[in-house]
C-alpha cells in the first residue's frame, strides 16, 4: 500500500495528514509548533506513522505547506497554504455541498478564499497585520478571563445580556478594553459574546473583499468554537459548513496534492 503525506507547518501548530491511494484520510496528528520547525514536523510525522503502524518507506510522496514549509527539506514538494486549504476544503465537503467561500482563522492570521465552480482559487484576502481577528487573540482572551479556550463557546451561550462591544481593532488595545469591562463588573459571559461578535465583524469585512458565495466553509481551530460560529453565521445571515476535523483541512489538501503529484510523475 502506498501512502501520501501532507504537512501544514504553522506558526502555532503542526498538522500532519496521511491519505491512501484513494485519497481517503487514514490518520492525522496535531501538535504544538516551535522555533525548530523541522524537528517538530518530523517528530509529529514519525509519531503518526508509529501510531498507524505504517513503515516510513511506504510513504511515497510528501507535500509541505504553511509558514515553515520550506524548512521541511524532506518534502517532495511545497505549496502555498491557500492552494492546500482550497483542495482540502473541497474534498472534506464532497458529497455535502459545493464550497465557494472559505473562512480560515489561524493562529497568527485570518484568510478568506473564493473558489469557482471547479474548486479553483479565484481570489483571496488575508489579515496578518493584527492579531485581533485570529486564534491567538482567543488564547489571550481566555487567559485574561481565566478560562480554557475550549470553554469560550459554552460561555457565549450563557450570556443573558447584549454582547458587549469590543471596538478596538488592535489586539493590544482590545485586551485592555476587555480588562476594563471586567473592572466595570460586566459578566464574563457577555464579554465572551462580545469578543466573538468583534471577531465575526472583522471576518465579514475580509470575506466581503473576495465576495460572499454559498456554500461557506470554516476551518482551523476556532471553527470548533460554537459561539464564534454562531456569531459569524448571525453576521452573515448564512449557515456555515464545519468539517469533522477543521484543524487539518490544509494538511489534508496537501496530502491529496501529494497523491496527485505522484500519479502525474508516474
Amino acid at each position: 500500500m502506498k501512502y501520501f503525506v501532507g504537512i501544514d507547518i504553522g506558526s502555532t501548530a503542526i498538522k500532519v495528514a496521511l491519505v491512501d491511494d484513494n485519497e481517503e484520510l487514514i490518520g492525522h496528528r496535531i501538535s504544538a509548533s516551535g522555533s525548530m520547525f523541522y524537528k517538530y514536523a518530523k517528530q509529529s510525522l514519525n509519531e503518526l506513522l508509529t501510531e498507524l503502524k505504517i513503515d516510513e518507506k511506504d510513504v511515497v510522496y510528501t507535500v509541505a505547506t504553511g509558514y515553515g514549509r520550506k524548512l521541511f527539506k524532506e518534502a517532495d514538494e511545497n505549496i502555498s497554504e491557500i492552494t492546500a486549504n482550497a483542495m482540502g476544503a473541497v474534498a472534506a465537503a464532497k458529497g455535502e455541498c459545493k464550497i465557494k467561500t472559505i473562512i480560515n482563522i489561524g493562529g497568527q492570521d485570518s484568510k478568506a478564499i473564493s473558489l469557482d465552480d471547479e474548486g479553483t482559487v479565484v481570489n483571496f484576502a488575508m489579515n496578518d497585520r493584527c492579531a485581533a481577528g485570529t486564534g491567538k487573540f482567543l488564547d489571550v482572551v481566555a487567559m485574561n478571563l481565566e478560562l480554557e479556550v475550549s470553554e469560550l463557546g459554552d460561555y457565549h451561550f450563557k450570556s443573558e445580556g447584549a454582547p458587549l462591544a469590543i471596538n478596538s481593532t488592535c489586539a493590544v488595545f482590545a485586551e485592555s478594553e476587555i480588562i476594563g469591562l471586567l473592572g466595570n463588573d460586566n459578566s464574563v459571559e457577555d464579554i465572551v459574546a462580545g469578543v466573538h461578535y468583534s471577531i465575526a465583524k472583522r471576518i465579514i469585512k475580509l470575506v466581503k473583499r473576495v465576495g460572499i458565495k454559498d456554500s461557506i466553509y470554516f476551518d482551523e481551530g476556532p471553527a470548533l468554537n460554537e459561539g464564534l460560529v454562531y456569531a459569524i453565521e448571525n453576521e452573515l445571515s448564512k449557515e456555515i459548513f464545519i468539517p469533522e476535523f477543521p484543524q487539518i483541512t490544509t494538511a489534508y489538501g496537501a496530502a491529496i496534492l501529494a497523491n496527485e503529484s505522484y500519479r502525474y510523475e508516474k
